[in-house]
């Protein structure tokens, strides 16, 4: 049973919400606009906001709200500072599954040539053709939490070495994933290289003139993270000098992109509006990792998925 009187202050629409009703049905939901102050009987001890908050965060915070929760994977664009003493958690890699068949599918388009490949009219030759494949290939991954893992997870079954750089110094979680300590030894080996990394002051840039500079000729370069990870002009230039073949990009800097930005027209970009993460279900995803902390919150036991505010993520 709920806590008596446990309530959830939400800026997250109440009808993508329906499980918090049918899981805890007495948990009561709040909504509450994005901008202004709430009204004056407004209370709620729980705080469901967007991942970039609101303009009236500070407002709402105010209504004796104990606890915050991002709807969504990255906080990067929160602004922590208001949060005062008060947690915050995320629901860090709810939509891996997704985002992890999309980094699939835009590999083996790049392997096979797809939609090139394919014909509308007979073709000079039948049978013929130099096609790729992922089988032998080396994917590197920068970031190996629940999107990273789940790449993984996908891609070892097609034969692929999988090779992945993390900040701990852990060993790999998954058998068949060898962990590397150096970005330029992995740019250098990889066929494919994957962002899966959170936006901080330290990823930023990460992907600049220097690290594109040792990548492996033709590097297929995917990023399903966020677009500050990329230098975009250095990228350019790389994909202008084919260091790049192909990048395939489901984030850019800013969001959205201005309608005369060269990622649109460029011939070796595959650009996505993000939206990696949609699938059937994908919303419920997202709000599991908050309805096993309401659990939690009511019985006084500890969160899970919470951001580090001094690492960003």
């Amino acid at each position: 049973m709920s806590k008596p009187g446990l309530r959830v202050l939400t800026h997250v629409p109440v009808q993508l919400l329906s499980r918090i009703g049918q899981e805890l049905p007495e948990v009561e939901l709040v909504p509450v606009a994005m901008q202004g102050a709430p009204a004056p009987e407004t209370r709620g001890e729980v705080l469901l906001t967007h991942a970039a908050g609101s303009p009236n965060l500070a407002e709402v915070l105010a209504r004796g709200v104990r606890w915050v929760h991002a709807y969504g994977t990255g906080v990067n664009a929160f602004p922590f500072h208001a949060l005062g003493d008060r947690p915050l958690t995320c629901s860090r890699g709810a939509s891996a599954i997704p985002i992890s068949e999309w980094v699939l599918a835009v590999l083996l388009a790049a392997e096979k040539q797809l939609p090139a490949s394919w014909v509308s009219q007979p073709p000079k030759h039948w049978s013929i053709a130099s096609l790729g494949g992922l089988y032998g290939r080396t994917l590197g991954l920068i970031g190996l939490g629940g999107i990273g893992q789940a790449v993984a997870v996908r891609a070892l079954p097609f034969g692929m070495r999988v090779r992945a750089l993390r900040r701990s110094h852990a060993p790999s979680p998954l058998p068949g994933v060898e962990v590397v300590r150096d970005l330029a030894e992995l740019v250098a080996s990889a066929d494919h290289l994957v962002l899966a990394a959170p936006a901080t002051a330290k990823t930023r840039h990460l992907i600049d003139e220097a690290t594109l500079a040792k990548v492996k000729p033709g590097l297929h370069l995917v990023n399903v993270a966020r677009g500050e990870l990329v230098d975009q002009e250095a990228l350019r230039r790389a994909l202008d000098d084919g260091r790049v073949g192909l990048a395939s990009l489901d984030v850019a800097h800013p969001e959205p992109l201005p309608a005369s930005h060269w990622l649109y027209s460029h011939p070796r970009v595959r650009f996505s509006p993000h939206v990696s993460w949609s699938m059937p279900g994908a919303f419920d995803l997202l709000i599991e990792p908050f309805l096993e902390n309401l659990r939690r919150f009511r019985n006084g036991e500890p969160l899970l998925h919470a951001v580090d505010i001094e690492s960003g993520y």
